[in-house]
């Protein structure tokens, strides 16, 4: 891929993550017309293609629609407050948490090993210097843990991993906080699951779809397992 594709790339998402940020802050009335892609070129002091590149992942993702002629308005998002997830409220909840990421997960990683960019790795390998840099601490960070995990949905380009796992958030980051504590009171645990991270990250940069796959299914249940060693798994 050349640079100008890459750094077009880098730009569109940049303007992307503005928009979305105005749009969830409430700067954008439900239905209200987003300025035209020439305003919004001149505001972001970018070109129009990549104006329209970051449109276009803000209609991927529902939080705008387009009226021929008319111009990019922005979507009603009360629907995506709760996303059907309520509060966690037992361990249970967070068993059945790890049950639906197990289904979804793995497969991400594998579509990410056949759909990742430069740009997309690039944020894979910084949640995971992140978390390299805190294993050497002997720490563990919860948010690079969840970071690394949304980049590889992110890499996937498909919108509903992103999607799922976004609603998940705070139900992923409980299970991450108790798994980061185990981690930190077994013997070379913190170091065995950066490890694991990184094998997840070097099947997906080198377009290992299986392997991806399948290691990110095994650094799933095997948190899981620390989190509930006594548990019977089917």
């Amino acid at each position: 891929m050349s640079d100008s594709i890459t750094g077009r790339r880098s730009l569109s998402e940049t303007v992307f993550e503005r928009i979305q940020r105005a749009i969830k802050s409430g700067a954008y009335a439900v239905d209200e017309r987003l300025p035209t892609e020439h305003s919004l070129a001149a505001e972001f002091q970018v070109s129009r293609p990549i104006i329209r590149d970051a449109l276009q992942r803000l209609r991927d993702q529902g939080l705008i629609y387009s009226r021929r002629g008319a111009g990019s308005f922005v979507r009603e998002q009360g629907i995506r407050e709760p996303l059907g997830f309520g509060q966690m409220a037992n361990l249970s909840d967070l068993q059945h948490c790890y049950d639906f990421r197990l289904t979804i997960e793995p497969e991400a990683a594998a579509m990410a090993a056949h759909r990742r960019t430069p740009e997309s790795l690039a944020k894979i390998k910084t949640a995971l210097s992140l978390l390299r840099d805190a294993t050497n601490r002997q720490s563990h960070r919860a948010d690079a843990d969840f970071m690394f995990h949304l980049s590889i949905a992110q890499a996937s380009m498909n919108p509903y991993f992103v999607t799922a796992m976004q609603a998940l958030e705070e139900h992923i980051a409980v299970g991450m906080r108790l798994h980061g504590l185990s981690l930190k009171s077994t013997q070379g645990g913190l170091k065995h699951v950066f490890v694991e991270h990184t094998g997840v990250f070097e099947a997906i940069r080198d377009g290992e779809a299986e392997a991806a796959q399948r290691l990110m299914h095994e650094h799933l249940m095997g948190s899981r397992k620390r989190l509930f060693p006594t548990e019977i798994m089917q």
